[in-house]
């Protein structure tokens, strides 16, 4: 597209171009205005023979006729001149143009679009992935009741519950318990407990309660249950 300048300042000299024509030709008209008149003169005067007022006459003629051959190519260099400036503001514009095909403003908006969006699209990802490891992880847990039976009913089966529950692990935590009875006057302890799976084995604890040999005859998983 033409600069509002580059517009303004072609319009001011077509208008300067157009006016001084304008005077030229008023000028070209009243020297033909004369010419005629002198003509007329010179014609009057080779009638009436009357030489001295001929020779007279003849040079103001030839000066007329050069003052109005000079304003004719004054008016014809301004017409020019007009047409030449016409010229060059249709050109302008066309040559802007071609400079504006070389540049795709649309393009220049997509990229800046896209840029954005981009940028959208990585705050999202960074706050999502700031979000989730804020979250703590989701620990696998079980919950288990064992069966823990002595040797006969002379057992403390009060020592026995102290000894199991002083087994003590990072991932283990024990429970409520209670005696169940078995038969001829003998209890087993029935302990509930909850271990992280990734921390305590089952094996483990089992073998580590059956260790306690003066109170414990063996273990036995009577529960066992995902959280």
């Amino acid at each position: 597209m033409t600069s509002p300048s580059a517009v303004i300042e072609v319009s001011n000299r077509l208008n300067s171009l157009e006016k001084e024509n304008t005077d030229l030709k008023q000028k070209v008209g009243e020297l033909t205005a004369l010419l005629a008149k002198l003509e007329i003169r010179v014609k009057d005067l080779e009638k009436g023979n009357k030489s001295v007022g001929l020779q007279a006459v003849t040079p103001n003629s030839t000066v007329a006729s050069q003052a109005v051959a000079k304003a004719a190519h004054a008016g014809s260099q301004a017409s020019a001149n007009v047409k030449t400036a016409g010229s060059q503001a249709k050109s302008q514009p066309a040559k802007q143009d071609d400079d504006d095909d070389g540049v795709d403003l649309f393009a220049s908006e997509s990229e800046e679009e896209d840029e954005e969006a981009n940028k959208i699209k990585e705050q999202r990802l960074a706050e999502y992935a700031a979000k989730k490891s804020k979250k703590p992880a989701l620990i696998a847990k079980s919950s288990i009741i064992l069966d823990v039976k002595p040797w006969d009913d002379e057992t403390d089966m009060k020592e026995m519950e102290k000894r199991v529950r002083q087994i003590e692990a990072d991932g283990l935590l024990w429970g409520a318990s209670k005696l169940v009875p078995l038969a001829y006057g003998i209890h087993k302890l029935q302990i509930n407990c909850v271990v992280e799976d990734d921390k305590i084995s089952i094996d483990w604890l089992q073998e580590t309660i059956e260790e306690i040999e003066d109170y414990v005859q063996s273990v036995d998983i009577a529960a066992f249950n995902k959280i």
